[in-house]
């Protein structure tokens, strides 16, 4: 098992930052404000548009201020355009630009414009996602993506894993190929693993991210040969033999 422990410790030594701590966004007790931060940038995240101009953008948001609610509101569409621009997401962004107005004001109406208060009235898991669902505009993956990162957060906050995920964890050998179609189970068993081989200062919601990012960015592209812990991926090394 000390191959196990070898692979959970390059992938968070090489992809060992989340999603929301990529953008400066710490979930940890997190506050209203950074919880609607990362709900912003999981929206963004949540089109079919690169990582890369999703990140630009919502840095574009930040350095002009409009990441609440009520900046939302005050910024207007054409402000929200304008900025959308800057960030490349040209191809979404009046669309974009009328989910947020409906977002923010919805979010005010009905919960104060806190999220916080979503997951407190929230029966569980299911319960949550449905709530989250209420938002127009809003699917399950941007909903997932929002959640993925917040398990350590919220109790409430259990979403399946990612098909990039399971894509990663099973080229790498941690779990098996029958168990990618058993998403919870999957889940559990990626659980139990993480609680066996800890890395300090870390969590699951790490091991997850770095999963991800893997199976999006060199799994699911085939970069192979690209990828930084390609040595210890069972599904590389049964390539390359003879």
């Amino acid at each position: 098992m000390d191959n196990v422990k070898n692979i959970v410790e390059k992938l968070i030594k090489n992809f060992g930052e989340t999603y929301a701590e990529n953008l400066g966004i710490n979930l940890k007790n997190a506050t209203s404000e950074k919880l609607f931060e990362w709900f912003f940038a999981s929206i963004l995240f949540g089109a079919r548009i690169s990582e890369k101009i999703a990140i630009k953008t919502f840095q574009e948001f930040k350095k002009h201020k409009i990441l609440t609610p009520d900046a939302i509101l005050k910024a207007g569409w054409d402000k929200l355009v304008e900025i959308l621009d800057l960030g490349g997401y040209v191809r979404y962004d009046f669309k974009t630009a009328t989910k947020l107005l409906e977002i923010a004001h919805f979010l005010k109406e009905k919960y104060d414009g806190n999220l916080q208060k979503i997951h407190d009235k929230a029966l569980n898991s299911k319960d949550l996602e449905r709530k989250l669902m209420e938002f127009k505009g809003v699917g399950e993956t941007t909903i997932n993506i929002f959640l993925r990162e917040l398990r350590e957060t919220w109790k409430k906050a259990n979403p399946p894993p990612q098909p990039y995920t399971l894509l990663a964890a099973k080229n790498l050998g941690l779990i098996k190929e029958e168990t990618t179609h058993e998403k919870f189970e999957a889940l559990k068993k990626l659980k139990t693993l993480w609680e066996n081989y800890p890395v300090k200062n870390k969590n699951f919601t790490h091991f997850e991210a770095a999963l991800t990012k893997i199976g999006k960015n060199y799994c699911r592209k085939n970069k192979c040969n690209q990828c930084p812990i390609k040595n210890e991926c069972k599904t590389y090394i049964k390539q390359k033999q003879p």
